[in-house]
C-alpha cells in the first residue's frame, strides 16, 4: 500500500492531507493523526474491518479495544447514555482536552469496537487537524500511535516507524502538543475514579468534581482496555 505523509503545518499541505484520510478513512484504511497529547492511529468508529485492522497493526486484541475521539462535544449523548451530570460539568470544562471518560455506550450503536462490555471511553481532542478531520468523518477509533508495549509516537515520523504501509495516510503537524497522553476517568459506576493519570492532574479534576479528591485505596492495575475494569500502562498506550 502507498504511504502518504502530509505536512499540516503547511495550509496547502495540511488541506490535501485532510482530504487524503477522509477518503483512506472512508474506504477502511487507516490514519494517523496528531492530538493535543500524543499522536493517534485513527480508524472509521463504524467500521468493524478497519477497528480490527487498528488493534493488529498496534498488537492488540479484541479485549483491548480502542477509544473514540469526537469533534463535538454534542456528540456525547448520541454515544454514551445514562451520563451523569458531573461528567458533562468535566466536560463542559476539559473537553476539548486532555480527558478521556469511559462512559456507558448507546445499546442501538452498530459498531464493533472490541470487547468492550457496554462501555465506551470518549474524548474531544484539543488539536485544530484533528478537530477538522473528526467533523468531517465523524467519531473515530483512535488509539495512541505506538506497538503495544512501547513509547507513544509525539512526531509523524515516529508513527511511521511503528506502523509503515500498515497506516494509508500520516498527518504530519510537528510534535503532538503535551507529549503526555490523557487522563482517564471511569464515569460508569455509581463513583468517579480515575483510572489514569495523565495531562490532567487530579486536583484541576476535583476542582469540578470534589469527588475525584479522594485517593484511591490502591492503585489501578495496569491492564488495557476501554471497560470500567481497567487501566492504562504508564507508557501511555491507549487513549491518546
Amino acid at each position: 500500500m502507498r504511504v502518504s505523509v502530509y505536512d499540516c503545518q503547511d495550509p496547502e499541505g495540511r488541506s490535501a492531507g485532510l482530504d487524503e484520510a477522509v477518503n483512506a478513512l472512508g474506504r477502511g484504511a487507516l490514519a494517523v493523526i496528531p492530538t493535543d497529547t500524543v499522536y493517534g492511529i485513527a480508524a472509521d468508529a463504524f467500521d468493524a474491518r478497519a477497528v480490527a485492522a487498528l488493534l493488529a497493526a498496534k498488537g492488540r486484541g479484541r479485549q483491548q479495544p480502542p477509544p473514540v475521539l469526537v469533534g463535538n462535544a454534542g456528540t456525547l449523548d448520541g454515544l454514551a447514555t445514562e451520563v451523569p451530570d458531573v461528567v458533562r460539568d468535566l466536560v463542559a470544562k476539559f473537553w476539548p482536552g486532555p480527558l478521556t471518560i469511559i462512559c456507558l455506550a448507546q445499546p442501538s450503536l452498530a459498531w464493533d469496537l472490541g470487547d468492550t462490555d457496554g462501555t465506551v471511553a470518549l474524548r474531544m481532542p484539543a488539536d485544530e487537524t484533528a478537530l477538522a478531520l473528526l467533523r468531517r468523518t465523524g467519531p473515530l477509533a483512535v488509539s495512541s500511535a505506538n506497538l503495544t508495549g512501547q513509547p507513544a509516537a509525539t512526531t509523524a515520523a515516529q508513527a511511521l516507524g511503528y506502523f509503515g504501509d500498515d497506516v494509508a495516510v500520516y498527518l504530519d503537524a510537528g510534535r503532538a502538543g503535551g507529549g503526555v497522553a490523557s487522563t482517564i476517568v471511569d464515569a460508569t459506576a455509581e463513583r468517579l475514579t480515575i483510572l489514569r493519570q495523565g495531562a490532567l492532574s487530579r486536583e484541576e479534576l476535583a476542582a469540578v468534581a470534589p469527588e475525584l479528591a479522594e485517593a484511591p485505596a490502591e492503585p489501578p492495575a495496569p491492564t488495557a482496555g476501554a471497560g470500567p475494569e481497567g487501566a492504562e500502562p504508564p507508557d501511555g498506550d491507549g487513549p491518546p
